[in-house]
């Protein structure tokens, strides 16, 4: 009870925040449920800064932490592996190209601009596979600073609006077909709502391709997590730390998530069921965000300073242009 009575605060505050921003995000597409609650959480911090009291933290520092895997598994419902198939095979190669080109960009960027490894690893699997959620379910394995998360997400969101902006303008113009945006935003643009409202922009065939499209890259946050978490076991036997045991080798979150999208692939749940357990996911994932937030401060980002700014706008554009480079080599041009 004392413990409830402890996180209740914190955990009312960002469900409230997630609660308003998620239809608030349905009205305004073009910004999405994330960018919303992650600035709310931000304002909500600026005040909660000012006082000394922290009976908000303990229950903000749950949410942070523990309703990341949870959002993550439920997001799986929303992907069946079956459905996406054939998508996935026309389009493996743009896929899977911009992937690659996109991880060793963010590899030797990240180098050369001197960004930290942490912030360097959520931006850049932020940028290449799925945004917040992408970067949530790295943050549940890593557990970096929060202040870091808290930069990645901002920077990702940033650039997320910018390409619902600027992406349907430039399509028309290169007189790319529906099927053609759907597969460049769905590739190049990193939030599944983004990806969305930029579709939904272009036009109906545009938004439909595009997110299934989007589906079949999310799935790459699977692998990720596996490699991520296998990247911190050799550091720690090196360090000649104590790691994992075998049955710690995947998180159980990315276990579940596979089993959820296998699920999904069977068609066994009722159409209402999926539909409102991927509604909770997303309002989770607005939740999280909403108590990261929270702790994000001008002073905090001017710390961290531009170069993990430069890092997200230079992979967005190499992205960006890989995928057109990719559309261009396998004939969807």
């Amino acid at each position: 009870m004392n413990r409830a009575r402890t996180l209740a605060p914190g955990l009312t505050l960002a469900l409230l925040i997630a609660a308003a921003a998620t239809p608030a995000g349905k009205a305004l597409p073009m910004v999405g449920a994330p960018v919303l609650a992650l600035g709310a959480g931000a304002a909500a911090g600026m005040v909660l800064r000012r006082s000394p009291s922290t009976v908000f933290e303990p229950g903000l520092d749950v949410a942070r932490q523990r309703l990341l895997g949870l959002a993550i598994v439920l997001l799986g419902l929303g992907l069946p592996l079956g459905s996406v198939v054939a998508v996935g095979r026309e389009t493996a190669v743009v896929l899977i190209g911009t992937l690659v080109v996109g991880g060793v960009a963010a590899f030797f960027v990240g180098r050369m601009l001197a960004v930290d490894k942490e912030s360097a690893t959520l931006i850049a699997v932020g940028t290449t596979i799925c945004g917040a959620s992408a970067i949530a379910a790295a943050t549940a394995v890593l557990r970096p600073d929060k202040q870091r998360v808290a930069y990645a997400l901002g920077t990702i969101f940033i650039f997320n609006v910018t390409a619902v902006l600027v992406y349907p303008p430039l399509g028309r113009a290169l007189g790319l077909s529906q099927e053609a945006f759907g597969l460049w935003a769905g590739t190049a643009i990193n939030d599944t709502s983004s990806v969305l409202a930029a579709g939904v922009i272009f036009g109906a065939g545009a938004a439909h391709f595009a997110v299934i499209v989007k589906m079949v890259r999310s799935l790459a946050i699977i692998p990720l997590c596996i490699g991520l978490h296998a990247g911190r076991r050799h550091l720690a036997e090196r360090a000649d730390t104590p790691t994992a045991s075998l049955r710690q080798a995947v998180p159980l979150f990315v276990i579940l998530f596979l089993a959820a999208s296998l699920i999904a692939s069977l068609n066994i749940l009722p159409t209402w069921l999926t539909e409102s357990l991927t509604t909770t996911s997303s309002w989770l994932i607005a939740t999280v965000l909403a108590a990261i937030g929270t702790s994000l401060s001008l002073a905090r980002l001017r710390t961290a300073g531009l170069r993990p700014l430069i890092l997200g706008g230079t992979l967005g554009l190499i992205l960006g242009l890989t995928s057109l480079a990719l559309m261009s080599l396998t004939g969807w041009l």
